[in-house]
């Protein structure tokens, strides 16, 4: 590192150390001070990570690792997104888009230091005029969500990075008015980002706090579960006599908490649709911001489930069900004799066809009570299966592609149900707009429940989907790089000599979504139509140096088997010529 830089980063480092508000990450950046002075290299390095640039505000709004520093999150970070958000309220007000003042709801889940974090824009906002709104303990995101729209607030935030690994945390933010409480989309993200900047400019001593915040009470969830609950139970079959169908069925269930925070959530919701309660992973029921027993707390990831698999089989249970750390997400394993462990996990794809499916069987009979046409959408990513639409085709329901995301899909006109294939559901879109797990998680439990009581499962109804609308199979192809610009750079490369086939399978089709009018926003993604019905989607990672491909496949011929088989066997080639593909390409 040059003398010169080296100098800068320290002068950053000493007066950041200076007015830092928090006595373990001054302590921190004092330390990598005297460290890289001292001539420590990887100390050096570590300055140039935490003070060389900001940590980027986008739809996303912050995530970062904890940290002393400008590009980490820390109270300092945290208080000048607070002050320059308020900024973009008071803005916003003053032009009549919002209320005046401007009011907002804040909550938090249980990772290191969301509750700090949560206080510190608590008291921004309210020095800054804004009318707030505290949640008084950690809770699930859904619920913080819901409480935008239920208290008719301006905004929302929420502190919480979601399924990242245990040293990260992030601050996510909702719009409320027009935006209906989903999260933030372009241009709001660049606007507050410019607010941001400017409260970044300004001593922390002077911007303003106050404690004049209200601590919400137990209503909000109360409502939540009210409303929740009575939404699953307008959706179960009901018998002749006017009895839920099958409620009388038991369900062995296991369910973990992924160390988060939506155990109690879930189980009100539960036993409030008359459904039945979980057994719960002992070790991981209780919100822990140290993961203890998953080095990364993300269903996904291979082994975070093992310990819900040994539950399983102690239990005997049909069913898992697991959340992320904040229950937006949700995850679904079932007793597989194939797999060593005894389960085997939905893939968001599996997993979204059947609620999906679900939801228009429920809005059908919604519709039907009412003697109303049935209206409504169903929408997922353009990077999850095109399933949803041979399901939205089967029900006369209409059927919409957004960009990856669930900012996008929670907007859809009409949505009746939302997904994408990393485990994002919104199967109750008038009560929540953004992805819920906690919502999800019961819509599949009352769909497990069903199931056994016409004496099949969730298996089954896997089968019986793939009779009705054909069979889907999807897969991944991830290519790691050694840089985010490699991967767009690769990207571009392919754009300018784009495929005519991948191996024998034609291209009849291909979109560049950076081009104007093919999506919301132009967006890096190359979608590529085949000639016998499959596709290729093509995308570099926005967070890692990857270039992901998703491959999507299908077959109507023959019994649920034989689609089965040969859709798979469509993917395995495809897989392999995608493959080739690549490896020309690079070579």
């Amino acid at each position: 590192m040059a003398t010169e830089q080296l100098e800068a980063l320290l002068e950053r480092a000493r007066n950041w150390a200076a007015h830092d508000i928090d006595p373990v990450t001054q302590a921190e950046a004092e330390r990598l001070v005297a460290q890289a002075e001292a001539g420590d290299e990887s100390a050096a390095a570590e300055l140039a990570e935490a003070f060389g640039e900001r940590l980027a505000f986008g739809t996303a709004g912050l995530r970062g690792r904890l940290g002393a520093g400008p590009s980490r999150m820390n109270r300092v970070v945290v208080s000048q997104t607070s002050a320059g958000f308020a900024a973009f309220l008071l803005e916003r007000a003053a032009r009549g888009e919002t209320s005046n003042p401007p009011s907002i709801v804040i909550g938090y889940d249980a990772r290191v230091n969301s509750d700090v974090f949560a206080r510190d824009t608590a008291e921004i906002m309210a020095g800054a005029g804004i009318d707030v709104t505290l949640f008084p303990t950690h809770g699930p995101t859904p619920l913080l969500a819901f409480a935008v729209r239920h208290l008719g607030t301006s905004a929302g935030v929420m502190v919480t990075a979601s399924h990242n690994p245990p040293r990260d945390n992030g601050y996510k933010v909702y719009l409320g008015d027009a935006d209906e409480g989903s999260q933030i989309v372009a241009p709001a993200d660049s606007e507050i980002a410019a607010r941001i900047d400017e409260a970044a400019a300004v001593p922390l001593s002077e911007l303003p706090r106050s404690t004049s915040y209200t601590v919400a009470s137990t209503e909000i969830s109360d409502t939540y579960v009210q409303r929740t609950a009575a939404s699953l139970l307008a959706g179960f079959p009901i018998t002749q006599d006017g009895r839920t169908l099958n409620a009388e069925v038991p369900l062995r269930i296991v369910y973990t908490a992924m160390h988060g925070v939506g155990a109690e959530l879930s189980d009100r919701v539960l036993l409030a649709s008359g459904l039945s309660l979980p057994t719960p992973v002992p070790e991981q029921v209780a919100p822990d911001g140290n993961f203890p027993t998953v080095d990364f707390p993300n269903p996904e990831e291979p082994g975070a489930l093992d310990l819900a698999f040994r539950t399983g089989r102690e239990q005997n249970a049909e069913l898992i069900i697991a959340h992320d750390p904040d229950a937006d997400r949700l995850a679904v394993a079932l007793p597989h004799f194939d797999e060593e462990s005894g389960y085997r996990r939905l893939t968001g794809n599996e997993l979204g066809l059947l609620l999906g499916w679900r939801a228009a069987e429920r809005a059908m009979q919604d519709a039907e009570q009412r003697g109303v046409p049935l209206t409504g959408t169903l929408a997922c990513t353009i990077v999850s299966s095109p399933a949803l639409s041979a399901v939205a085709k089967d029900y006369g329901l209409d059927y919409a592609e957004t960009l990856s995301g669930f900012k996008w899909v929670s907007r859809v006109p009409n949505l009746v149900f939302g997904f994408e294939e990393a485990l994002g559901y919104l199967t109750q879109p008038h009560v929540v707009r953004d992805k819920d797990g906690i919502s999800a998680g019961a819509d599949a439990v009352a769909m497990a429940r069903w199931a056994k009581g016409r004496g099949t499962d969730i298996w089954g109804l896997l089968e019986e989907a793939s009779e009705r609308f054909g069979h889907f199979a999807s897969g991944q192809i991830t290519l790691r790089l050694e840089s985010m610009a490699a991967a767009t750079e690769l990207a571009a490369k392919i754009r300018q000599a784009p495929p005519t086939a991948f191996g024998v399978r034609a291209v009849t089709s291909a979109q560049d979504l950076l081009e104007p009018g093919l999506a919301a926003i132009p967006s890096n993604v190359l979608r590529y139509d085949l000639a016998d019905g499959s596709r290729v989607m093509i995308r570099p990672s926005g967070t890692e140096p990857k270039l992901k491909l998703y491959l999507d496949t299908f077959s109507e011929k023959g019994k649920a088997s034989k689609r089965r088989a040969a859709a798979e066997r469509a993917l395995g080639e495809l897989e392999a010529d995608v493959t080739s593909f690549l490896e020309a390409l690079q070579g």
